[in-house]
């Protein structure tokens, strides 16, 4: 059986948010202001390799979709992965079709589909940010692992 694995970064006092995404936030794009090093570049580097699947939350698959495509050229393999995997979105406002490449809307109940995809044959399913997603997660014990990326901030 696959894992499901959320992926989040945060600040020390427990904070989620975009990695570079100010938005509306008053202090947004803080992961940004910390270097993460070559380790913690390897670290998400191999954290992608591993994984096939990506559940998204509306909000984090917006900021992904605006984004990635134009990001390809410039991350190689790993914005290959980001464009080329399926991504499975969590959505009660947007419609088909959606705009990034291999993007689905999840139909029906959230849960039920992240553990059809848990069934299914593959490598990780690997939710990044989407707080709302690893909520409703969490609450279905579908979560196998949890990698929390803490920023001094």
């Amino acid at each position: 059986m696959r894992k499901v694995i959320v992926s989040e970064f945060m600040s020390l006092d427990g904070v989620i948010q975009a990695p570079g995404d100010a938005g509306e936030y008053d202090r947004g794009a803080w992961s940004f202001l910390v270097d993460r090093g070559s380790e913690g570049d390897q670290f998400k580097d191999d954290e992608l390799a591993a994984a096939d699947a990506l559940p998204l939350g509306r909000v984090t698959y917006e900021g992904f979709a605006a984004n990635w495509p134009q990001l390809e050229e410039h991350t190689g393999e790993y914005g290959a992965r980001m464009n080329g995997y399926p991504k499975h979105v969590a959505s009660r406002t947007l419609q088909e079709p959606l705009e990034w490449n291999n993007s689905t809307l999840i139909e029906g109940d959230v849960a039920e589909e992240v553990s059809n995809l848990k069934q299914q044959d593959g490598k990780d399913i690997l939710v990044f940010g989407s707080g709302e997603l690893a909520r409703t997660l969490m609450e279905h014990d579908l979560v196998d692992e949890y990698r929390l990326l803490v920023f001094p901030i």
